[in-house]
């Protein structure tokens, strides 16, 4: 599904994504080990004027590449209702992860079952505020 979210977003300008089910957006990073642009099809939550993803993979074992790759560099991009929006990327903890947690399981219920799965990983939070002047 993730390939043809990617495919659909692109094709829409980030306006159709994941069937519009919830709020998507598609999030461009640099690959850490690559150094290639990276797309991932995100679900969101808007903080003022930030965007907060969540990653869950799913419940997977592992963490998404895509957090990988905003530890390794924060700076990115995101494709959101047909705009292009450079970002910087904070992992977010304590309280105020908590917080942005709420907001997110508000956003799509699915997440706790996705944290279950996860097994005790811990499922990073990023806020994504967007860069002045356009460049991240």
């Amino acid at each position: 599904m993730t390939p043809l979210d990617r495919f659909v977003g692109r094709l829409t300008g980030g306006r159709l994504i994941a069937l519009n089910l919830a709020p998507c957006l598609l999030l461009t990073t640099t690959g850490r080990r690559s150094g290639q642009p990276r797309t991932s099809p995100l679900l969101y939550a808007e903080d003022g004027d930030a965007f907060i993803v969540l990653g869950s993979n799913y419940g997977q074992a592992h963490q998404p590449a895509w957090s990988g790759n905003l530890l390794a560099n924060p700076q990115a991009e995101v494709l959101v209702k047909g705009r292009r929006v450079p970002v910087r990327a904070t992992l977010v903890e304590g309280a105020e992860r908590e917080r942005l947690r709420q907001l997110m399981l508000e956003r799509w219920p699915a997440y706790a079952t996705y944290e279950r799965r996860a097994a005790g990983r811990h499922l990073r939070l990023f806020r994504l505020d967007p860069v002045e002047g356009g460049s991240a």
